[in-house]
């Protein structure tokens, strides 16, 4: 069998060398090479073209954030980020990675783990993340990603129904989400007044400024809810699940819970748009995007069912095809989009008669 090829770049000689233990250990991994800042672990990836790629975001010479960059548009490779980052700016330059093209990210251990949970945690991952496709990032380039969004073509999706009132817009997503829900709330125009609530997978302790990050990013109002904060309030926002809670609405008003996790999610999408669709009903509208595993695809089909607008995105520009591919196959999207034509679909939805819970 093939072996799984890891090129490792990390500055520190101590963490490099103990992440180049653990994964020797492994019979199905080989080293692919080391490197201790970003341009030579853009030199070593297009030399050595590893299979997957663990990546510092505090490096020498070049940053990890330039080096995902440049090496997702110039020769994509599947990138874990391994990172201790937790203030702030050190968040956003992760968040911005995973913007770029990066597909994970994992927490540097801490050493109060049990003996052999995040080394067995990080083989594992690096498995998994050596297995998706990853496509050419053009827009990879920073000032290319940060460049106004071109006027989007309407997508050919039957869209709103005429003199339909629209609510609310609910949008899961998981692994490849960071890149996706950006691109959609950027292509949104300045008049989109639907309050949209937002479901990503994304753990401790990378979360915790993800909506801050995505606020700077788009030009958009984004922000995690209070909980009982009525969606009223919510009109021309988007509303972030914070990590750990489940978003619920119920009577009007947006809940936080930390219920039991749903297929291994706090928060989870399915959780949100069941609610949504007993809520809202056929004033709701939502989408799932790109993600591993099958979350969210039972709850788009609820959401469906109670004559709501529903759409997956499609195989082409999805990071992983997991959650859509499941909510297609429930029969739960009414269409399957591209990722540019979401943005289009839903500011038709706007463009109908908006309604108002009293």
């Amino acid at each position: 069998m093939r072996k799984t090829r890891v090129l490792v770049v990390e500055d520190s000689v101590t963490v490099r060398k103990r992440l180049l233990e653990i994964l020797a250990a492994d019979p199905e991994i080989e080293l692919a090479g080391e490197a201790e800042d970003g341009k030579l672990a853009i030199e070593l990836c297009q030399k050595s073209r590893p299979d997957v790629i663990t990546m510092d975001m505090m490096l020498p010479v070049m940053t990890g954030l330039a080096a995902t960059e440049y090496i997702m548009a110039h020769c994509p490779t599947p990138i874990l980020i391994v990172s201790a980052s937790t203030n702030r700016g050190e968040l956003f330059k992760t968040y911005d990675a995973l913007a770029a093209g990066a597909v994970d990210v994992l927490e540097k251990s801490t050493g109060a783990e049990a003996e052999g949970v995040w080394e067995r945690r990080f083989v594992r991952t690096v498995k998994l993340v050596s297995r998706i496709r990853v496509i050419t990032h053009p827009r990879a380039r920073l000032a290319e990603f940060r460049r106004p969004p071109l006027e989007p073509t309407p997508p050919s999706l039957d869209r709103a129904r005429p003199g339909h009132k629209y609510e609310v817009v609910a949008i899961g997503a998981s692994t490849g989400g960071p890149a996706a829900i950006v691109e959609i709330l950027r292509s949104l125009p300045a008049a989109f007044r639907l309050p949209i609530l937002f479901v990503l997978h994304i753990g401790e302790p990378f979360g915790t400024a993800f909506a801050d990050w995505l606020d700077a990013q788009t030009g958009r109002r984004v922000a995690y809810p209070r909980d009982g904060e009525p969606v009223a309030a919510a009109i021309g926002r988007v509303l972030m699940a914070p990590v750990g809670q489940h978003l619920v609405v119920r009577d009007g008003r947006l809940h936080l819970t930390r219920d039991p996790e749903r297929h291994s999610c706090r928060p989870s999408v399915d959780v949100l748009f069941e609610s949504v669709a007993r809520e809202y009903g056929a004033s709701a509208a939502a989408c799932l995007l790109t993600g591993m595993g099958r979350d969210g695809a039972l709850g788009l089909l609820k959401v469906r069912q109670a004559g709501g607008m529903t759409v997956a995105q499609d195989e082409a520009t999805s990071v992983i095809y997991g959650m859509p591919r499941e909510a297609i196959e429930l029969g739960a999207a009414a269409g399957v989009l591209r990722l540019d034509e979401i943005g289009p679909w839903l500011a038709s939805l706007s463009a109908a008669k908006i309604g108002g819970k009293p």
